[in-house]
Formats: C-alpha cells, sequence, structure tokens
C-alpha cells in the first residue's frame, strides 16, 4: 500500500478539487482514499509513504490521439523530400518511414514514446499506427511494449488503400485480431479499436470491409478532414463533405474518435454530436503541417464531446496545452478565448473518452478511481487555489515537471528516475534501430 504526502492534491474532482496538505492512499491497482494528510496518516500508518516534498499531486494525464510509429523522426533527413503540401509531407515523410518499418523498430519507437510518457506523467496512451513495412503482429509488438513499462494503452493500425489490396487486408486483419486479444484480457490495461487513415484513403469497399470485421462494443480512430484535400476529394468522389460520407457508411458513433476535424462545416458539427462521436483537437501537428485552425471551441460549445492530443509531436500534454491556447487566441484574434475550452478538453474531456474504453475511472484522484498519480515539482510563487488550477497548470507547468509516476498501482518512476527499465540501455537500441532506418529509407 502507498500513501502520497506532503503536497497539494489536485483531484479534478469537482466535488473537492483541491486539498491543501492533501494525501492518496493507493491500495492495489486503484485509489482508497483522498483526505487530509494528518487524518490518513493515521488511518494508514503501514503504508509506504510518497514524499511529493511540497510539490503537486495530480492524477496522471492522458494523451487521445498519438502515433508511435513517428518516434525515430526526430531529426531524419529523407534525401529528396522536398514538400510543396500535406499531401506531399504525407507521402514523402511520414508514409516514406512506415513502408520500411521492422517489428523490431517498431518495438523500440513504443519503448521510447512509453519512457518518455511516464517522464512527462502521461499515463493513458491512445496510439494509431501504421507500418506498412511489416504489417503482422505490429500492435502486438506495441503492446508486449506497454506491457512490459506498464503504460495503459489503446491501438489501433490505420487502414488504407495506398499501398493495395494485400496490405490494407492485412491491416484490418491486424485490427480485428488485436480486438479480439484484448478482450480477452482482464487487467484493464490494454484496449483495441479499429485504425482507418483518412476518407481519401479508403474506398466504400474498404469501409464495409472494415465494417465487418469491428465488434458493435469496438469504434473507429481515424483522421477527419485533416487538411482541404480530404475535403475535396470526398467532394469530387462521392458528392458529400467528410462527415458525412463517414454518417452514411456507419463509421459514426459514441466509440469512434475522429481526430482533427478541421475542414468541417456547421450541420457535420451537428452530426457528429447527434452520433455522439469523439473529437480531438492536436494543435501543434496542425499548425506545424500548415493544415489550418479547425474550429474546435465551436465543437465545444455545440457539445460535441473534445479532447486533446498530440499527433506525435510530442509526449507532453502541458506543451500542447499552451499551443492549443496560443493557436485559437491568434486564429480568432480574441485574447478572452480558450481559456476554459482547453483545460476542459484535457482534464475533462480526455478522461471521459478513455473511459469509454477503460473501465475505471481515469484521470481523477477519487476512491475506486485507478491508481494512476503523478507529483510535479511545483512551488507556485502565487497562491494556488480551487479557482486558478488552471492558470498554473498553463504558465507553470511543463512535462519536466513531473517527477514520480504511478500507473496502475505500480510505481514507475521516482524523483526522475525510471524503477522498470535501463533508460540509458533502452535509448542506445534506439537509437541503434533509428540508423537502421535511416539507412533502409536513403540506401
Amino acid at each position: 500500500m502507498f500513501l502520497f504526502v506532503n503536497g497539494k492534491v489536485i483531484t479534478r474532482d469537482d466535488k473537492r478539487p483541491l486539498i491543501e496538505n492533501g494525501a492518496v492512499a493507493v491500495q492495489g491497482n486503484e485509489i482508497l482514499k483522498v483526505g487530509a494528510e494528518e487524518s490518513l496518516r493515521k488511518e494508514f500508518p503501514e503504508a509506504e509513504l510518497i514524499d511529493a516534498r511540497g510539490g503537486l499531486i495530480m492524477p496522471g494525464l492522458i494523451n487521445t490521439h498519438n502515433h508511435i510509429y513517428s518516434a525515430m523522426a526526430r531529426g531524419l533527413s529523407i534525401n529528396g523530400y522536398n514538400p510543396q503540401g500535406f499531401l506531399d509531407i504525407l507521402d514523402g515523410m511520414w508514409w516514406t518511414i512506415d513502408r520500411h518499418l521492422t517489428l523490431e523498430q517498431t518495438r523500440q519507437s513504443a519503448i521510447a514514446t512509453y519512457i518518455d510518457c511516464i517522464k512527462n506523467g502521461v499515463t493513458t496512451v491512445f496510439d494509431h499506427h501504421a507500418s506498412f513495412g511489416t504489417v503482422a503482429d505490429s500492435l502486438f509488438t506495441i503492446a508486449d511494449a506497454a506491457e512490459e513499462l506498464g503504460v495503459r494503452t489503446c491501438l489501433c493500425y490505420e487502414v488504407s488503400d495506398r499501398d493495395g489490396k494485400e496490405k490494407t487486408r492485412a491491416a484490418i486483419k491486424e485490427n480485428a485480431d488485436f480486438i479480439r486479444y484484448t478482450e480477452g484480457k482482464k487487467e484493464d490495461m490494454l484496449k483495441g479499436m479499429m485504425g482507418l487513415h483518412a476518407s481519401f484513403t479508403i474506398s466504400d469497399e474498404t469501409f464495409a470491409l472494415c465494417r465487418e470485421n469491428t465488434p458493435d462494443n469496438v469504434g473507429y480512430h481515424i483522421h477527419v478532414a485533416e487538411g482541404i484535400e480530404d475535403l475535396h476529394h470526398s467532394l469530387k468522389h462521392y458528392g458529400k463533405r467528410v462527415v458525412n460520407r463517414l454518417m452514411d457508411l456507419g463509421i459514426l458513433g459514441p466509440k469512434t474518435i475522429t481526430a482533427h476535424c478541421i475542414y468541417v462545416n456547421p450541420q457535420e458539427m451537428d452530426l457528429l454530436k447527434e452520433t455522439d462521436t469523439m473529437v480531438v483537437h492536436n494543435p501543434e501537428s496542425n499548425m506545424g503541417n500548415a493544415c489550418g485552425c479547425p474550429p474546435t471551441l465551436e465543437l465545444y460549445k455545440r457539445g460535441v464531446l473534445s479532447g486533446l492530443g498530440t499527433d506525435g509531436y510530442t509526449n507532453d500534454m502541458f506543451e500542447s496545452y499552451k499551443v492549443a491556447n496560443l493557436l485559437h487566441k491568434h486564429s480568432l484574434c480574441d485574447a478572452t478565448v480558450a481559456w476554459g475550452e482547453i483545460p476542459s478538453m484535457l482534464f475533462d474531456g480526455n478522461r471521459r473518452i478513455a473511459n469509454r474504453y477503460f473501465e475505471k475511472p481515469l484521470g481523477i484522484l477519487k476512491e475506486g478511481a485507478a491508481a494512476d498519480v503523478v507529483i510535479a515539482d511545483y512551488n507556485p510563487l502565487t497562491p494556488l487555489t480551487a479557482d486558478n488550477i488552471n492558470g498554473h497548470m498553463l504558465f507553470g507547468l511543463n512535462g519536466s515537471k513531473i517527477v514520480t509516476t504511478m500507473i496502475n498501482g505500480k510505481l514507475l518512476m521516482k524523483d526522475r528516475e525510471l524503477l522498470h527499465i535501463d533508460e540509458a540501455k533502452a535509448m542506445a537500441e534506439c537509437r541503434e534501430q533509428a540508423e537502421l532506418l535511416k539507412k533502409s529509407i536513403n540506401g
């Protein structure tokens, strides 16, 4: 049994958002009790103490859209790569990488990503994978890394027709096999979805095959109208906008994640709301690819369940919080917006999205919730109250402030030291595979 003490407890529970001199008692894989430190010390005198040293004790963070396969792109230079637009970026960089990934490189990408997540206090990851160089067993390989490192994760493989029918069917099979595998797991640490790339790379025939292989209790994870090209393709070839096409194909619904949704109109927003489909905003990626600014605040206003992801750009959710806050102020020329919507997406929307797949309450410190607890080394220079928590999150924190991470009751990092993996060895192995990937791509 563990007892987190000597800190301010930020619960993300509206009934009691902040506990000065608070404590969190953990037994097994769930939170036993949250309350005043003095009281819990007396109640649980035998508990192993985890000292926050005056910092913040918080729920683990959740990333609802990531791309593990992009881990080895950092610093990678591809011969002849000279993109003139979003489609060139996809084909010249990301699809080139995924077509060359071996299973071992996928594994090392996952290990590097999950290590980074632990160090940034991210305890649950929804990943959207592609490795058309080696499709079979790729999700199982990532899952092995997740289980080895102890990170809760929901995985899918992006089905696409871009590399031919054989690869399409292999991708669908990988999703279906993995979904069946996760349905037999009892630990509530591993889930599967049917992954789809984007409307413009998937035929109606392929969508139908995906539906045939997707259980009723499982949804889809798909990029929607990320680039204007996706919209133009749908209008030209199907005579309808992207969300309308997905509606007609039976893809929308409460278990489906639509990432980006940049080029959607009010009628499409209504469809997302009426079908209770989830939307995940990825601000840094949208800006980096010059795709545009999505109508995120309007989607939020209309009641669409909205979350925050990184699209592989980073594993630091505080970084994405900061960028999203600025992006929408800048785009709307209004300094008064995004103060409430973006933190709500990160701290409330993401946990609601995650709990459509995982059973134990996530992203919250309360009795019965999953024991995902992090400590931030943060001693505010201004008063921290229940009313200004998010202001401190925005301006005072980043991922490197996280010093201790527990996931599912297992202490994975303490005082910035990873406890169950040799980080130096793991990074050396990742660098070795990254070099092999570079040589494979460039010859």
